[in-house]
């Protein structure tokens, strides 16, 4: 393996970890951009623990003075915004890896609230293997950057791929388990496998 290959920088940067967030802001240009909404549910997951203070914080790590759901922010900002509330939040949460997964989950409940998701939902009409497989375009909706898609390995269970992701595996998998929540899948399950910095799989399923 060449020592330039991402896969040896990820072996150096678990979830979380400094070096990680530097890694991924190295590689977001001006242009990789994500709506208000994911901002604005960091905040909110923050908030759920009382400290207004730690709110503020966060707030200020990501250089925005100001939030609104459906104006679009640099995915830098929303990286160190994530990275700093899951510091605050892994104590709470037993370690960086289930508060990242906590933050993802609550941007899918602020994602699913969203004109956006409630498309998405309607267009699924509960049905999770439908919503599982317009995921791809409502991220699209959502964010500037990346490219996902999905391979059904059966009925119920399938592996979603994306490409040029910013957030952290557990974060994804947060966020996997929120929108399936929303189609009320039974026992849903999302195992999530970083690849390299910005490349990671996920396998998802739930039952019949």
């Amino acid at each position: 393996m060449h020592v330039g290959d991402e896969r040896v920088w990820w072996e150096m940067a678990p979830p979380g970890s400094d070096e990680d967030l530097e890694q991924r802001l190295a590689m977001a240009s001006p242009s990789d951009t994500a709506r208000g909404m994911f901002l604005r549910a960091t905040l909110e997951a923050v908030r759920t623990l009382g400290d207004e203070e730690a709110v503020r914080r966060c707030q200020r790590v990501s250089g925005e003075e100001s939030l609104v759901d459906f104006f679009i922010y640099p995915v830098s900002a929303n990286l160190r915004m994530v990275f700093a509330a899951a510091r605050m939040l892994e104590g709470h949460y037993g370690g960086i890896d289930e508060a990242l997964r906590q933050l993802g989950y609550r941007a899918a409940e602020s994602f699913m609230a969203s004109a956006a998701g409630l498309a998405l939902q309607f267009l699924a009409r509960g049905d999770a293997k439908r919503l599982v497989g317009n995921l791809p375009s409502a991220y699209r909706a959502a964010v500037s950057f990346g490219v996902r898609s999905v391979v059904w390995t059966g009925p119920t269970s399938g592996r979603l791929t994306m490409r040029r992701e910013f957030m952290p595996y557990p974060f994804q998998e947060g966020m996997l388990l929120g929108v399936l929540k929303k189609a009320n899948a039974r026992g849903a399950r999302v195992c999530g496998h970083q690849l390299s910095t910005l490349e990671s799989d996920y396998d998802v399923s739930w039952e019949v």
